[in-house]
């Protein structure tokens, strides 16, 4: 189960939306050229979170330096989509320069949570993951009725439908609680407490700009769903191909 759009416009060019996409791949390619394995452990230990070193007040310029960092190209796609799907609607909401400032501190945040869960591990973390969970976090509480379509894949069975956003917000967040509390955070592999982290931080950094809108009133007048008509697709399914 994967998203693949929202139907939720934005009113205004998300500049920042566009300008971190590029930014996160431009890094990647510019990394991807190492292929000595002591360059790649040297330029990770200076960039990447290392919870031990953060634990201990060191390279604290790493919880923004690994933001921009990821493990390779799969890893790139899959944070830059869900950014793009769902970091519009938060820029048009805030401005540019404050879904800037949110987007850096959900990431910050995301990091001190990972140290915490795991303060003595020496794994390096990178990823824009919690700072993208973050955006998760608040499209929830100003947008949970919007429509998302999701591609499902069971085997042969394949076709995009759309879902409110609440439901496959909840599911992945759900799903990183899980994914932490059955995993070794000192060992590696997927920081599930960084993104669950990072979505609580950027559900609680929106709280302010809710109040704003009026809060419960909001979602009373538009019961849940944007402000706005949502966007129509001409198809919302995976087009059949008959054998000749």
């Amino acid at each position: 189960m994967f998203p693949i759009r929202d139907h939720n416009p934005s009113g205004r060019t998300p500049f920042v939306v566009y300008a971190l996409i590029a930014a996160n791949a431009a890094v990647f390619l510019l990394t991807a050229g190492i292929e000595s394995e002591f360059q790649l452990f040297t330029f990770y230990d200076a960039y990447a979170i290392t919870p031990r070193y953060i634990a201990h007040g060191v390279r604290l310029e790493t919880l923004f330096t690994s933001m921009f960092l990821h493990g390779g190209l799969l890893h790139l796609g899959g944070n830059m989509l869900f950014l793009w799907i769902f970091g519009d609607n938060l820029e048009d909401e805030m401005g540019h320069l404050p879904f800037l400032l949110f987007y850096l501190a959900a990431g910050v945040g995301a990091g001190l949570i990972h140290v915490v869960a795991a303060p003595f591990s020496m794994v390096p973390t990178v990823g824009a993951s919690g700072a993208i969970a973050g955006v998760m976090g608040g499209y929830l509480l100003l947008f949970p009725r919007a429509r998302v379509d999701i591609l499902l894949i069971l085997i042969v069975f394949i076709r995009i439908f759309p879902i409110p956003a609440w439901i496959m917000l909840i599911v992945w967040l759900g799903m990183q609680f899980l994914g932490g509390i059955g995993s070794d955070p000192d060992a590696g592999g997927v920081a599930y407490w960084a993104h669950a982290g990072g979505f609580v931080v950027g559900l609680a950094l929106t709280v302010p700009l809710w109040l704003r809108r009026g809060g419960p009133r909001f979602w009373a007048r538009h019961h849940g769903h944007p402000p706005h008509p949502h966007a129509r697709y001409s198809a919302s399914r995976i087009p059949r191909v008959r054998r000749k």
